[in-house]
């Protein structure tokens, strides 16, 4: 089932998720709406907060990002109760959005790699080590269970720029190929 993607301005994207157990009801059937809601939308990574779920989650597939020149391949996976262990590399920008964020774009610097302890969708542990776009998205999606924005690391004049922007989003005043809703 397609599902609504939570607004900017609602806040749960501003808050801390909580970790998820294995007896979690419905748990392949809420991954499997996220799939079907991130594609819907065209997203590369969806977590849960913008589905209206405080748990610590998150999908990403980068096949829509991975360039056969770059030699990276795409990943399709799903992290339950991640934890990034170290970021290292070079920091790099490049630019961002967010489906909860429609039609703001901004370049964001993050770190070239990070290594990840999470746990799968059948609650296999894991710990890998990701660089380049998948890297990034994953550090995208990791941001949003904890409830933080690629928004929140723009400058403040970047900011003020767009507050206009900002502001129609969390009324609901920018249109979007997608179901949104505003949780307050």
């Amino acid at each position: 089932m397609i599902l609504p993607v939570i607004a900017f301005g609602s806040q749960i994207l501003r808050e801390k998720c909580v970790n998820i157990s294995k007896d979690l009801e419905n748990f392949t059937e809420l991954v499997d709406n996220m799939w079907e809601t991130m594609y819907a939308a065209h997203g590369v990574g969806l977590a849960a907060p913008q589905i209206n779920r405080n748990l610590r989650l998150f999908i990403i597939d980068t096949a829509p990002f991975v360039e056969d020149d770059t030699g990276e391949k795409p990943v399709k996976k799903v992290f339950v109760n991640p934890v990034i262990i170290e970021e290292s590399g070079e920091e790099w920008e490049f630019n961002e959005g967010c489906l909860s964020i429609p039609e703001v774009r901004e370049d964001i610097k993050r770190k070239s790699i990070i290594k990840i302890e999470y746990f799968d969708q059948n609650f296999n542990k894991h710990i890998e080590e990701y660089n380049g776009v998948t890297a990034r998205v994953i550090q995208h999606e990791y941001d949003h269970i904890n409830g933080v924005l690629f928004i929140d690391k723009i400058s403040p004049l970047r900011k003020r720029m767009i507050k206009g922007k900002l502001i129609d989003i969390s009324k609901g005043k920018i249109p979007t190929n997608y179901k949104m809703k505003i949780v307050k």
